[in-house]
């Protein structure tokens, strides 16, 4: 039987902050930047609209990011696509299919419950699916530490 690689992430954790707080770091393109360890271009994000700008992560610096805003619900639900784990600076990835990532959010004991989705894995060409769902997996991890630290930091700070 052929291991086969899932469709969809799924993580989610509980920040110790307010749902507007939470909101805020996550919809701001200024503060996304922050903790996402991006420099964006434009100050808002709108559906429909694809923001561009380039990845300030050791390694990667200086790639390109490209996100398309989906759904903006405020305080709710924040969606966008994009191409996963678009890492390869010779690669051309506009004719791959994108992946759509889902923030929700909802009050829980303590703060802030703060889910991730991003599902569509199955649509990305087998050769990169595998190792772009591994290493979305790892920094789907990683990025919700960041945003955790980022709220709470931001909340002991004013």
């Amino acid at each position: 039987m052929v291991k086969s690689t899932p469709d969809q992430i799924e993580r989610s954790l509980i920040i110790p902050a307010p749902r507007e707080r939470v909101w805020e770091a996550l919809t701001d393109p200024k503060q996304f930047g922050e903790w996402f360890h991006v420099d964006l271009n434009g100050d808002t994000f709108e559906p429909g609209v694809t923001v561009r700008g380039k990845v300030k992560e050791k390694d990667h610096e200086n790639l390109p990011i490209e996100m398309t805003i989906g759904q903006i619900e405020e305080n709710k639900i924040f969606t966008w696509r994009w191409h996963p784990a678009a890492i390869d600076p010779q690669a051309d990835y506009s004719r791959e299919s994108t992946t759509h990532v889902e923030f929700m959010l909802e009050e829980a004991p303590g703060g802030t419950r703060l889910s991730l989705v991003e599902s569509g894995f199955d649509q990305l060409p087998s050769e990169r699916r595998d190792a772009a769902y591994r290493m979305n997996y790892d920094g789907w991890g990683i990025q919700l530490s960041r945003i955790d630290d980022y709220v709470t930091r931001k909340a002991r700070t004013g």
